[in-house]
């Protein structure tokens, strides 16, 4: 398996980052692979992914190079930059890393992905990061950008819940449930990455970062000795807008809209969360929430400086008498993968 060792002081320095660049990346990944993970995921695609077919049938060169990036077990170190870390960036000031790749660098760096040579056409380019900067533009102002906002809702979601987890519970807690099966805290200083035979890295004072996505997918990248991401599918909770399933008689008894606040309290959530999971407005989902305080459906408490919102015993018995399924506990992260950088970066990103 892929694990790394990381230092009390990488540990310490980590952070949870949001990122454009690696949204869109994954999104990406989502249109290569014409595969949704969920009904939301699978809207999305439906909507944009003839436009997608239609833009590389009319660059095939585009086509052989998204089809080389994203390869079977690497990704092309080019394609993930991995995030400064230092506040969230816009996304044309992070695809300047993609654009600016040393060119000699990005055939071997395919040949890694691919495990083998590259079509001829691709060996005989010079401008191959700059296309693939072209392409990620073009996914980002045609499939992104127009539902940024919700996805950064999203994302900014699920970065308060896995806050609020490792304020309760540690680290430990916090990692194994970015991607349950995959990463998991093995002690001794050391994180399992993925389930793939790599060799282990050590982390020392580099920073650690964390990044969620929206599709259902996730890799490894890292910069030198000096920055590490773990790029993760934020919880399918919040990833799939569908959301749980409201009991008719609870929706007869509070309101649709109410109770379908009330059912996604399993676990906690800040307002904002459920803003971004329901559609409601700041303000709807607030009164929302008085009134099941008010009933004793549900209790307030703090993480950090987030306001968690959860059922009581009563909020609980509520739900599960109702008819349908009780709203399950949130996916962890998706696929994650990896892939090792040229010389520019040094060994780095898994899918």
């Amino acid at each position: 398996m892929g694990w790394w060792r990381i230092g009390a002081d990488a540990l310490a320095s980590s952070r949870f980052v949001v990122s454009p660049l690696a949204e869109t990346v994954a999104a990406l990944k989502t249109l290569h692979g014409a595969g949704g993970a969920h009904p939301g995921e699978r809207a999305w695609l439906a909507g944009h992914l003839p436009a997608y077919r239609a833009r590389l049938a009319a660059e095939p060169l585009d086509a052989l190079l998204v089809r080389a990036a994203i390869g079977p077990t690497w990704n092309a170190d080019f394609l993930t930059p991995t995030p400064l870390g230092e506040g969230e960036q816009s996304f044309e000031d992070e695809v300047v890393a993609v654009r600016e790749a040393e060119p000699g660098d990005a055939v071997p760096q395919l040949e890694v992905a691919v495990g083998g040579p590259v079509p001829e056409p691709l060996r005989a380019r010079r401008n191959l990061p700059r296309r693939m900067a072209e392409v990620l533009e073009w996914v980002w102002r045609e499939t992104v950008l127009p539902d940024w906002p919700r996805r950064r809702r999203i994302l900014e979601a699920d970065v308060v819940a896995r806050t609020a987890l490792l304020s309760r519970a540690g680290w430990a807690a916090a990692l194994d449930e970015l991607c349950p099966g995959r990463m998991r805290w093995l002690g001794d200083g050391r994180l399992q990455i993925n389930t793939r035979d790599y060799p282990p890295r050590s982390i020392g004072g580099g920073r650690l970062l964390f990044v969620p996505v929206t599709p259902d997918t996730g890799w490894a990248s890292w910069e030198g000795s000096e920055r590490y991401a773990v790029v993760y599918a934020c919880s399918g909770a919040l990833a799939d807008v569908t959301g749980p399933v409201v009991p008719e008689a609870l929706g007869a008894l509070l309101g649709r809209a109410r109770a379908g606040v009330l059912v996604r309290l399993e676990a906690p959530k800040s307002t904002s969360q459920l803003v971004a999971l329901t559609g409601q407005g700041l303000g709807s989902v607030g009164r929302h929430l008085k009134v099941l305080r008010d009933a004793g459906l549900v209790r307030r408490g703090r993480a950090g400086r987030s306001v968690l919102y959860e059922w009581t015993d009563a909020g609980a018995a509520l739900v599960a008498a109702q008819e349908g399924p009780r709203p399950g506990a949130p996916r962890g992260g998706g696929r994650l993968t990896a892939s090792r950088a040229g010389s520019r970066r040094g060994p780095g990103t898994a899918p």
